[in-house]
């Protein structure tokens, strides 16, 4: 059903339900005044007959003037029944045939009032109101009794009517809100079909536009903020993906030109055994170096869309800091640089994940850091969790670069003159490693100093944040952590 339909709905059950409520109350007063009116007319006509027969012998009045009484009660729907008091009657009116009741009458001497009335109600549901009172004649009778009764069927239809017309005009409100509510609600239902109109114009061709709140109501405001803050990301998303793509390509076609320019200057002609095996061994190196960017795009591949939980287990910083040196220690030499570490306590991580994201941290300091420097690794405890900081001296990063050192193939360097040296894709893989940790990487470089921090949540933070950041991140399990047989990639 459309949210139109359903309002105009509502709308109709709002307006009989209104309708019905003041035409219920309504309807109870009128009745309750109409009882007051019908007992206080049969209270009246009782007293009046008191009054007469104690003026007048009702003996002679029944004898002369037989009709009186019957005119007294107006209609065919009254009862009037005069008796003596060993219950002989003198006079009955009972145009309707009613049963006669029995009941205790008022003292001649007590005044009639409302309560006087009794009220009851005949087998086909009629109401019936009567009044039994005690009289005292003119000539000395004594305890007349008087029974005087009504049935209110004329009543009973007249609220029938007035309850008939209360259903009628309160289906007739709901039907005119209804369609009241209809029109309405489709009126203001334009701004949300021109919100789908402006979405369903947007393409790849024109993710830049943004849907304007100029003229929409203040409700859709969150909506349309939405929407484009989606757009924004489609953006960027395909933004990258392209440049990604482009990236790849570009750093797949040197290798794969390299392979094919030594393969065919090598079957050009017959060469001896020693030249295809310095053939062989480039082409061994150019493969490798093509293995090892797949394995890279498929780490990557397998941490945005993992499900399962890493191992993560409390890991001494100080073993782990020893272990990375140890390993690029020998290309530290090479580079004439030196390695430092001080870290002291634990940080909760994966072993092999963490030491792939320090790996590539130490990497690229390795790589770009001044000779005779010295590259450090320090640990720093903090409420939030533990920082772990590479640090080394070497060309300054200008601040438009930071912000996207951790996208994929992304590369300072817009030459690519060390392209053969990295694939673009370690930092990338660092900051997957920690969204799968909850955790978070940040690049600072400032006069000369390039600082990469890791931030780990502590444990029970770690914890609860690990099923959240899967949709980030994912989460990888141990199949993931096995592709990695050394801290660098």
């Amino acid at each position: 059903m459309s949210l139109t339909t359903r309002l105009a709905l509502l709308f109709a059950l709002i307006a009989f339900g209104a309708m019905g409520i003041v035409g219920f109350a309504l309807y109870r007063q009128l009745e309750a005044q109409l009882v007051v009116r019908d007992d206080g007319a049969l209270v009246t006509r009782v007293d009046q007959i008191r009054t007469l027969m104690h003026d007048v012998d009702v003996r002679d009045l029944i004898r002369e003037k037989p009709q009186l009484f019957a005119n007294m009660l107006g209609n065919t729907e009254s009862l009037l029944v005069v008796r003596m008091p060993d219950g002989t009657p003198l006079i009955t009116v009972n145009p309707g045939h009613t049963a006669v009741p029995d009941v205790e009458p008022v003292p001649a001497g007590a005044a009639l009032s409302l309560s006087a009335v009794h009220h009851t109600t005949q087998n086909d549901g009629t109401p019936f109101i009567y009044v039994s009172a005690a009289a005292e004649g003119a000539a000395g009778q004594r305890d007349l009794q008087i029974i005087s009764g009504r049935l209110m069927a004329e009543r009973t239809k007249m609220l029938a009517d007035y309850r008939d017309q209360i259903l009628f005009f309160a289906s007739l409100a709901a039907v005119l809100a209804a369609l009241l509510a209809y029109g309405l609600a489709r009126r203001g239902m334009n701004p949300l079909r021109r919100l789908a109109a402006q979405t369903a114009s947007i393409g790849i061709g024109n993710l830049s536009t943004r849907i304007e709140q100029r003229d929409a109501p203040p409700e859709l405001d969150a909506l349309i903020g939405a929407f484009n803050a989606m757009l924004d990301r489609l953006e960027r998303g395909f933004t990258q993906l392209k440049q990604v793509s482009a990236d790849m390509a570009h750093d797949l076609r040197t290798p794969i030109g390299n392979l094919l320019g030594q393969t065919e200057v090598g079957l050009s002609q017959t060469r001896d055994a020693a030249y295809y095996q310095r053939l062989l061994g480039s082409n061994f190196e150019e493969l490798q170096r093509m293995s090892k960017m797949i394995d890279n795009m498929l780490f990557l591949a397998r941490a945005e869309h993992a499900d399962h939980a890493i191992e993560r287990k409390a890991l001494s910083i100080a073993e782990e800091f020893m272990r990375i040196v140890e390993y690029f220690e020998d290309l530290a030499d090479d580079r004439g640089v030196r390695i430092e570490s001080r870290g002291e306590g634990t940080v909760f991580a994966d072993p092999l994940l963490l030491r792939r994201a320090l790996g590539n941290l130490l990497a690229n300091a390795v790589r770009y850091a001044e000779p005779g420097t010295a590259i450090s690794m320090t640990a720093e405890a903090r409420a939030d969790g533990v920082a772990l900081h590479v640090e080394n001296r070497g060309p300054t990063i200008p601040p438009h670069h930071l912000e996207r050192l951790f996208d994929r193939f992304y590369r300072a360097d817009a030459s690519r003159q060390r392209s053969s040296e990295s694939s673009g894709l370690g930092l990338s893989i660092v900051r997957s490693i920690m969204q799968l940790h909850g955790g978070s990487g940040l690049a600072q470089s400032d006069a000369g100093v390039t600082r990469f921090t890791l931030l780990f949540p502590r444990q029970a933070h770690a914890v609860e944040a690990a099923p959240d950041d899967a949709d980030g991140g994912g989460g990888t399990g141990t199949q993931t952590a096995q592709h990695t047989q050394s801290p660098v990639r």
